[in-house]
């Protein structure tokens, strides 16, 4: 990636920088027009802002939803994970870097508290969720216990980037 012009550290967004940001959470795909008539600003000094926040790491990606109904996926859920005790930083390496290759999978989120993992995943119906947890997850021996729950429902207010 090429060095920054933009000397500014990553903690000094200004209030422009954070409307930009909002507009385009709710939509990556606006032209720099469009982001630019939302925030009241030039469409260049938007592209400017835009290049600047990439550099800086505050926008990591941009990213597409895919809607898992139309893949014929039409339910998702939810499944605590807790590791046995014991060979912890081994087991939660191999673990994470298992479940992450599964299909079914759409987040994987590594905790501190009642949980070690919080896995989301989208199958065809509740017995998929079934197979799911008792063949990936239960058939681990480095898994202690699983709780699972159904999504009725989702909304997403923003995509955070990964921690590492």
């Amino acid at each position: 990636m090429p060095e920054s012009k933009d000397l500014r550290p990553i903690d000094e967004i200004d209030d422009l920088d954070r409307r930009i940001l909002e507009t385009i959470t709710t939509d990556a795909r606006l032209s720099n027009t469009d982001i630019a008539a939302a925030v009241g600003v030039a469409p260049s000094t938007v592209h400017g802002r835009l290049r600047s926040l990439v550099e800086r790491g505050v926008i990591t990606d941009f990213m597409t939803s895919v809607n898992q109904r139309a893949l014929g996926l039409p339910l998702q859920a939810i499944v605590g994970v807790t590791l046995r005790p014991g060979a912890r930083q081994a087991s939660i390496v191999a673990f994470s870097e298992e479940v992450r290759r599964l299909p079914q999978v759409l987040q994987v989120f590594f905790l501190g508290g009642v949980d070690d993992f919080i896995i989301h995943i989208a199958v065809e119906d509740s017995s998929a969720v079934r197979t799911f947890v008792v063949e990936h997850l239960s058939a681990q021996p480095s898994v202690a216990s699983t709780r699972t729950s159904i999504v009725f429902d989702y909304h997403r207010n923003a995509v955070a980037a990964s921690f590492q």
